[in-house]
């Protein structure tokens, strides 16, 4: 099996205010837009994005401001490998975590939906996470690109 370059990444700190929620959206919307996806993915790719920031926001850091660190890569084939790491509180029980409808804020209106959503967004997720150290979103996608660019030319 031929092993996949990294043609481009792009690497973003960020505190984890809940206006830089809308930041991971347009640094992520913007870097794959180099591999022309389709709408639908683009959008696919923003929302996963959205709640993996979102979860560092409201979970990883409760009433405090830490960093939320976003790695996003593009490797050969039009693949788009996504990495959102918090240093934060860490998750409990991450099976229960991942679990549709599970939230650790029921007085919050929260869905419980997060992980879901990245999971049903994305070819691949992964979670890993240490309490009091924080937790890693790592996602995969393969994008059907518009148009292939050739990445060797000029």
């Amino acid at each position: 099996m031929k092993k996949s370059r990294v043609l481009n990444e792009l690497k973003a700190e960020f505190p984890s205010l809940s206006e830089n929620e809308a930041l991971a959206r347009l640094l992520v919307s913007g870097f794959i837009s180099q591999l022309n996806p389709m709408v639908d993915e683009l959008s696919d790719v923003k929302t996963a994005v959205s709640e993996a920031v979102t979860n560092c926001i409201v979970h990883a850091y409760r009433n405090t401001v830490g960093k939320v660190r976003m790695l996003v890569r593009i490797y050969d084939g039009s693949e788009v490998y996504i990495r959102i790491t918090d240093t934060g509180c860490g998750i409990e029980n991450l099976d229960k975590a991942m679990e549709p409808l599970f939230t650790s804020s029921p007085d919050e209106d929260r869905a419980g939906l997060g992980f879901t959503v990245m999971e049903s967004f994305m070819d691949t997720l992964s979670v890993r996470s240490a309490l009091g150290k924080g937790t890693t979103v790592t996602m995969r996608k393969k994008l059907r690109s518009r148009v292939q660019k050739d990445y060797n030319a000029g």
